[in-house]
């Protein structure tokens, strides 16, 4: 039996992981780490899991959990894992990293993005992007597995082939992406309430959205050199 935990297990990406989880056999669900929601039972969080997770969320750390557990599921804002992880606690469990901690190999790229330095920039190198239908041999093996973000997926699948085969030029890729409101998270905030973005698109991120180099550098692996886009991220109501 595979024990699993899930630290940010109460945001809507962690609760995603749990109910997937469930779905296999051979996994259970040991720990469900939220700072938020601590000493309250994980089925009164989310009630669509009554009778189904009967767990109460806790808060350890990532360096305890690591000792009872054979995978550790992050679904944390960017920042967390890159200034926690440690090669200890790589030795003891494997990591599937829902943030962009891991997913940009070049550090400065990240910290030029991201706003943050990162406090683990040693584990990046061998940190592996979890695309299956690129990396399918390497995510097998990896201790570090750094899952792309939403869009990202959706743009490097579409492009990838092309790119690789040269099909398009490399400074040329335009990538208006559409989603909604729920890919901003849990957290209420007054641009992402239904009267705001009903019957409406709104663009944000514009040239700064942070999956831009993530596809770029992706990208420009198939390519064979580095690639410069453009991508803008609207919030629709209707998505």
């Amino acid at each position: 039996m595979i024990k699993a935990g899930i630290i940010g297990s109460t945001g809507y990406a962690g609760a995603e992981i749990a109910r997937l989880l469930l779905g296999h056999k051979d996994v259970e669900i040991k720990w469900l780490i939220s700072r938020s929601f601590a000493g309250q039972n994980y089925e009164d969080i989310y009630r669509n899991f009554f009778e189904i997770i009967e767990k109460e969320c806790t808060d350890i750390s990532l360096a305890d959990m690591a000792d009872e557990v054979d995978i550790i599921f992050t679904a944390t804002p960017q920042g967390y894992l890159q200034g926690e992880l440690t090669e200890d606690v790589l030795d003891k469990c494997r990591i599937i990293d829902m943030s962009a901690d891991y997913r940009i190999k070049d550090v400065s790229v990240y910290e030029k993005w991201y706003g943050m330095e990162h406090h683990s920039p040693a584990l990046i190198e061998e940190a592996v992007y979890g695309l299956t239908e690129i990396n399918r041999d390497k995510i097998r093996d990896t201790r570090l597995l750094a899952n792309p973000g939403c869009f990202t997926t959706c743009s490097i699948l579409t492009a990838y082939p092309l790119m690789k085969e040269h099909m398009i030029e490399k400074d040329s890729l335009i990538i208006n992406a559409l989603s909604g409101v729920s890919g901003a998270g849990r957290g209420a905030k007054v641009a992402n309430l239904y009267c705001e973005v009903n019957e409406s698109a709104k663009a944000y991120g514009v040239t700064t959205h942070r999956h831009t180099p993530e596809i770029e550098e992706q990208l420009g692996y198939a390519y064979g050199e580095e690639v410069t886009l453009q991508f803008t991220r609207n919030r629709d109501g209707k998505a």
